[in-house]
């Protein structure tokens, strides 16, 4: 699972998969191992059976105790399973342990999500983000590839080839990472060139952020008729995708990024830097939320992607409540809601219910950023005019005049002194005495 694997053919029986986690004593079993669970489904295993030990940490050798083990091991050849899914981040020395006792691939955490990221990366970037992400995981664990040399033990014949080899792979596999990080640096410069046209431009920038799969994506697409693919299931969007909407003639950008869940693993966090810095770059947060779960899984929801933002240093940006799937939600749980977070949205991305109000919250969050200014500028100053429309202003009236363009426009604040020459009081367009004074 440390790489893409090829869709199912139709009718193939999907890879069965048994699940093994250690929790601390008292922890609910049933609510630890459900995101597991989908996060397999969602990277085509069958959960088949299971398997728990509470204890304060996991063993140090071989992650379960040494009798759970020797129950592992009977529990999972009875189930018929395939491979190993450990809810947790396991060492190279725990998994090659643990792949040695029970003779089948052995899959933690990290590499579920990994192998689901690498089937739902479609871009350049993304690619590479998966590929940089697998080769620095696979690079401490390369060992287990040459365990058939290793077997044979020391002495005449066995020196030399096996570590050789294994040396080469290292070093090739540095090499790699090296250009793709070089590669990914080149894209977050262009990325940073884009951003900085955008803040020249003064277009609003909101980022989506939320648990995966609670309609981030429907969202997109219901405000900016954007058509990113919404299947049902966890990390569906990896690549950020940004689309523009109209609010009462101005425009503002959308980026949708990807899911987050409990205990994304650090790692992942620094390998998918670049698509989580669209969050980071953005001027206001949209903190999306599925209306439809329970208080318990409400509060998981939004403690994990508090903990994503922090850790990308975007946790003291503005955020807006969106409570998404309202359509779900009977009268009395929508009461409760707004109890709950006053002043939250409450929309269906889906049936559209409540929609309007939000691209109204988010001009509101803006609101202060323009003015709407009369101005007019001479027809010898051309270059002037060229100057106002690449900063992306909401132009609501245009008249060619004798002396010059009459315009009505919304004029970021920190622009008036820009244009102040040009500005006018007139509520219409000046006759040509008035131009000619005003222009003077």
């Amino acid at each position: 699972m440390t790489a893409r694997q090829p869709d199912p053919a139709p009718g193939a029986q999907p890879e069965r998969g048994f699940i093994t986690a250690v929790l601390p004593q008292g922890a609910d079993a049933d609510r630890e191992l459900a995101e597991v669970e989908e996060l397999a489904q969602t990277a085509g295993v069958e959960p088949i059976g299971r398997l728990v030990q509470h204890r304060p940490q996991p063993d140090r050798r071989s992650y379960v105790g040494k009798g759970k083990l020797e129950e592992l091991k009977q529990s999972f050849r009875e189930a018929g399973a395939e491979s190993l899914i450990v809810d947790g981040e396991i060492t190279p020395a725990q998994q090659r342990l643990l792949e040695d006792t029970l003779q089948t691939r052995v899959v933690d955490r990290t590499q579920l999500i990994l192998d689901i990221f690498a089937q739902h990366a479609f871009s350049a970037e993304g690619k590479l983000q998966v590929e940089l992400a697998q080769l620095q995981y696979n690079l401490p664990r390369m060992r287990g590839l040459w365990q058939h040399l290793e077997r044979l033990g020391g002495g005449l014949g066995t020196r030399g080839p096996g570590e050789s080899q294994l040396e080469t792979d290292r070093r090739l596999a540095r090499r790699r990472i090296t250009i793709l990080q070089r590669r990914l640096d080149a894209l977050r410069r262009q990325r940073d060139t884009r951003r900085r046209e955008r803040t020249r431009s003064e277009t609003p920038t909101v980022a989506l952020a939320g648990y995966t799969n609670v309609g981030k994506s429907t969202l997109l697409n219901a405000l900016t008729d954007a058509r990113v693919s919404v299947h049902d299931r966890l990390f569906e969007t990896l690549d950020p995708t940004t689309r523009a909407f109209e609010h009462e003639g101005r425009r503002y950008l959308v980026t949708d990024t990807v899911g987050f869940i409990r205990r994304l693993p650090h790692d992942l966090v620094e390998g998918f830097a670049a698509t989580l810095e669209e969050t980071l770059s953005a001027e206001l947060v949209l903190h999306v939320l599925d209306a439809s779960a329970s208080d318990d899984e409400l509060d998981r929801m939004i403690a994990a992607v508090e903990e994503v933002l922090a850790e990308i240093g975007a946790a003291e940006l503005p955020v807006e409540l969106v409570l998404n799937k309202i359509d779900a939600v009977d009268p009395l749980a929508r009461r409760r809601l707004a109890n709950r977070f006053p002043g939250a949205v409450q929309i269906s991305a889906l049936s559209g219910e409540g929609l309007p109000e939000l691209p109204a919250r988010i001009a509101e969050r803006f609101s202060e950023r323009f003015e709407l200014v009369r101005l007019l500028v001479p027809h010898g100053e051309g270059a002037k005019l060229a100057e106002l429309y690449s900063l992306g202003t909401p132009i609501d009236e245009r008249e060619d005049t004798e002396e010059g363009v009459f315009l009505r426009a919304r004029l970021p604040r920190r622009e008036l002194s820009r244009f102040a020459p040009y500005l006018i009081a007139e509520t219409k367009a000046p006759s040509t005495t008035e131009s000619h004074r005003a222009s003077r």
